[in-house]
């Protein structure tokens, strides 16, 4: 379900634009508008979850986090990353600036 008072939500909606470079069912990512490195791009999933530690220690938990590393990875290998930053802030104190979940996958550092 999206939050339209996401900025998140809204960009998969496509109500607003961003520079996409992958997409699937359940995943959408697309270059951060304050790059942090040469290439720095969000992967975010479809479904809203405010921050990483809301999802449950459950099987349905682990396979939700599973599927958004396997997406992060396989985004770093669409942008042809051959080492590459993977990082994720959660909450306010973790530096969390967009309560949705997502993971910056950075890379083309020298």
């Amino acid at each position: 379900m999206l939050s339209m008072g996401c900025v998140f939500c809204r960009i998969i909606a496509g109500e607003l634009p961003s520079r996409k470079v992958y997409e699937d069912e359940g995943f959408v990512a697309f270059h951060d508008i304050r790059p942090k490195a040469p290439v720095h791009v969000l992967v975010v999933p479809k479904e809203h979850v405010e921050k990483l530690s809301d999802y449950p220690d459950t099987e349905e938990g682990e396979r939700k986090l599973g599927a958004l590393f396997r997406t992060a990875n396989r985004v770093a290998r669409v942008l042809g990353l051959e080492g590459y930053r993977v990082q994720v802030n959660v909450g306010e104190k973790g530096g969390q600036e967009v309560f949705h979940v997502h993971v910056h996958v950075m890379g083309g550092w020298g």
